[in-house]
């Protein structure tokens, strides 16, 4: 039996018990999994992109990398939504919005969904005009009214949403939690 890996995990414990000695980490599997994965982590390389030669910086590659998943995510969104009764994917969010977290006021359910005014209210009365929400005075506020999503919403969503997740699927890729 060849004893060379035993050997290196024997020193990586030790390395960690000396570096440990502040217990940052718990001194358990977990607590040693979580060094192994810090250690590994600060060793890596800065990575290379476009235009970083001519001074471009990592926050410019990203924000433009975030416009670019933005252009794409509306384009298998409009697949989705193709040959049902939604108009534009903002209709199906602020559906999927309501539907997860309740009824809110317009205002919330507009800044939610990182609109203006002008736009919010355009996508929440069309959803009004489709039977899809509806609105009823809040019992806290008598100034305030609360959108809902309706029996018809629901179903309008539940037809789409499998076409929805596999678009969401293949925007966000194969994520995990490490």
């Amino acid at each position: 039996m060849k004893y060379q890996l035993l050997k290196e995990i024997i020193g990586l414990v030790e390395e960690f018990e000396q570096e440990n000695v502040d217990g940052i980490y718990s001194t358990d599997a977990n607590g040693f999994k979580r060094w192994i994965v810090t250690k590994a982590t600060d060793v890596l390389e800065e990575p290379n992109w476009d235009g970083k030669e001519n001074g471009r910086s990592p926050e410019s590659v990203i924000s433009t990398l975030i416009v670019h998943m933005n252009r794409f995510a509306k384009s298998y969104s409009k697949a989705a939504i193709w040959e049902s009764d939604f108009s534009t994917q903002e209709e199906f969010i602020y559906l999927i919005t309501l539907r997860s977290f309740g009824e809110m006021t317009k205002m919330e359910l507009i800044r939610r969904n990182i609109h203006e005014k002008p736009a919010g209210m355009a996508i929440i009365n069309r959803l009004i005009k489709q039977g899809w929400i509806r609105q009823h005075d809040s019992k806290l506020d008598r100034r305030s009214k609360l959108l809902y999503i309706t029996e018809n919403g629901l179903s309008a969503l539940d037809r789409q949403m499998g076409k929805i997740r596999h678009a969401t699927q293949i925007v966000s890729g194969d994520l995990t939690y490490h």
